[in-house]
């Protein structure tokens, strides 16, 4: 891959492999992840109905004993 001037910023066109492989199309968002190795990966963001279908698979699968306490949340400590 090239490294390319595209405007004021710098561009690289994806091999149609990395397009194929991740079912990339024209509008897409990409999350490109760096390591201090200088490797990067490439993968394609979640859309939000996307998101919102991962996070009803958790849909009851917190412990039977769970409660929710917004007060012990918002308890800083030394507020009183």
């Amino acid at each position: 891959m090239q490294v390319a001037k595209w405007g004021n910023s710098l561009a690289v066109r994806l091999p149609a492999s990395v397009v194929d492989a991740l079912g990339l199309k024209e509008g897409d968002d990409i999350e490109i992840f760096a390591t201090q190795e200088g490797a990067f990966s490439v993968s394609r963001k979640p859309t939000a109905s996307e998101r919102i279908e991962r996070l009803r698979k958790y849909r009851g699968s917190l412990p039977p004993d769970f409660k929710f306490d917004r007060e012990a949340l918002g308890d800083r400590g030394g507020n009183e």
